[in-house]
């Protein structure tokens, strides 16, 4: 969809001029802005505030040098990044990613999401995003804790329980959040729920684990609901084996579905009976080994190299939940043609704009990243909340209050897309609804 308001182009333009070879964040940013449209042309005073000039700016970008050993006494330097990006409506909030592929245009654009998903959850949090090009795969755990204390040392300064609250992502998981919890309180000397995915004997939330992938169930099925239709006897696709994956894949079945694949890096596997999860946790989770060994000890599924292929399997409904534009047209189209009725990402961007218009095109329902996986961060928000309180919520407790929130965000898509003249496109609706909470934010606090 090209853009039609005038202002709003220029603004483009202006975006992919300052922001050049950012691809990942001029996708983002395009993608919002062209939903945003019917606001423009409705609110002409967030255009007089200068909300959508700040909105497309991040009011903070941190780049350092980590500097770490390895085990061979080999002095090795990564680069490091946090982007805080929006605080009208709470503490800069968002995960730190740790793969090769991190540069600027992928915090900026995770950050970015990031303001309109904390948004949507209806808890006090702002929108950050930060990382590293360093890659934890094949590293031991006494090189990955030298890196993560390196970087915590530079970021801690950066950081704080009411201004920046970091989280996990691609690479960082309750290993390295520890590594990271532990240099700061070092550092601070001060105990603080400065980052969130923390153990749990040590201020982390139960349920913080699943939420990710229970959240996008939970999102899915309220979709489904509205449009008549449900997770009960459905075939499902999930991509990645991670913990978004696993326990999407987990809930899904819960909900009367059947997951029959599931990938990594290198390939996907198809297991026409359906995954059995407890299999792939032992492989992943338990003895860190790829995705392939799962058909050794299921003779009837299958492995095939290389992961776009899972799109072409027949399903009803397709979980996206291992990277940024993982779908592409072509995928989009095969998911068509074999008669899927929904996509929900649990990945952040896993679709292509391309992808996204096969989707409309076919009336596949569309469940975006910043509405559908915000159940990872509604329990960060919900582990700092007991964090402040001292005072810890039981599992039960937990799950529930994600699964109230997850409602009130399909609740808030939905309402936003109607209101605007856009029925049924989730995706609208998600950006609208994030936006004007934030809109209305930064307009009361003035030009800051």
């Amino acid at each position: 969809m090209a853009l039609k308001n005038e202002y709003l182009k220029g603004l483009l333009e202006r975006v992919k001029q300052r922001n050049r070879a950012e691809d990942e964040f001029i996708q983002a940013v395009t993608e919002v802005l062209e939903s945003l449209e019917p606001v423009a042309e409705k609110r002409p005073d967030y255009i007089e505030s200068g909300v959508f000039e700040r909105l497309v700016e991040p009011e903070r970008v941190i780049i350092f040098r980590v500097p770490w050993m390895d085990d061979k006494g080999v002095t090795q330097v990564n680069r490091g990044f946090r982007v805080q990006y929006n605080s009208a409506i709470g503490p800069y909030k968002g995960g730190c990613r740790f793969h090769p592929s991190v540069y600027l245009g992928i915090i900026k654009f995770l950050g970015f999401e990031q303001i309109f998903k904390n948004s949507l959850t209806t808890l006090p949090m702002g929108g950050g995003k930060g990382g590293a090009d360093f890659d934890p795969k094949g590293k031991s755990d006494a090189e990955v804790m030298r890196f993560c204390q390196s970087f915590i040392t530079e970021l801690g300064r950066h950081i704080g329980g009411n201004l920046d609250v970091p989280a996990g992502d691609i690479g960082v998981g309750a290993r390295e959040i520890g590594y990271m919890f532990g240099q700061y309180k070092r550092i601070a000397n001060e105990f603080v729920g400065v980052l969130t995915g923390k153990g749990i004997p040590y201020g982390g939330s139960l349920a913080r684990t699943e939420a990710t992938g229970y959240g996008l169930c939970y999102f899915t099925e309220e979709m489904l609901k509205a449009n008549g239709s449900s997770f009960k006897g459905k075939t499902v696709v999930v991509s990645g084996s991670g913990n978004v994956a696993v326990y999407a894949t987990k809930k899904a079945t819960e909900l009367g579905a059947k997951v029959i694949a599931l990938s990594d890096s290198n390939g996907y596997i198809y297991d026409p009976e359906g995954v059995d999860l407890e299999l792939v946790r032992q492989l992943k989770e338990v003895e860190r080994k790829r995705i392939k060994e799962y058909v050794t000890s299921r003779p009837r599924a299958t492995y095939t190299e290389g992961c776009s292929g899972i799109w072409t399997l027949k399903c009803d409904i397709a979980l996206p939940s291992a990277t940024q534009n993982e779908i592409d047209k072509a995928s989009a189209e095969a998911l068509a043609k074999n008669g899927c009725i929904a996509v929900a990402e649990g990945a952040n961007m896993p679709s292509t704009p391309e992808a996204i218009e096969v989707y409309f095109k076919n009336k596949i329902l569309y469940g975006p990243a910043k509405a559908a996986n915000a159940g990872g961060v509604t329990v960060s928000g919900l582990e700092m909340s007991q964090n402040s309180m001292r005072y810890g919520w039981s599992f039960e407790e937990v799950d529930g209050k994600l699964q109230d929130i997850m409602k009130q965000i399909f609740a808030a898509c939905d309402k936003a897309a109607k209101e605007y003249g856009l029925e049924g496109n989730y995706m609208a609706g998600a950006n609208i609804a994030g936006f004007l909470k934030v809109a209305e934010a930064m307009k009361a606090q003035g030009c800051v």
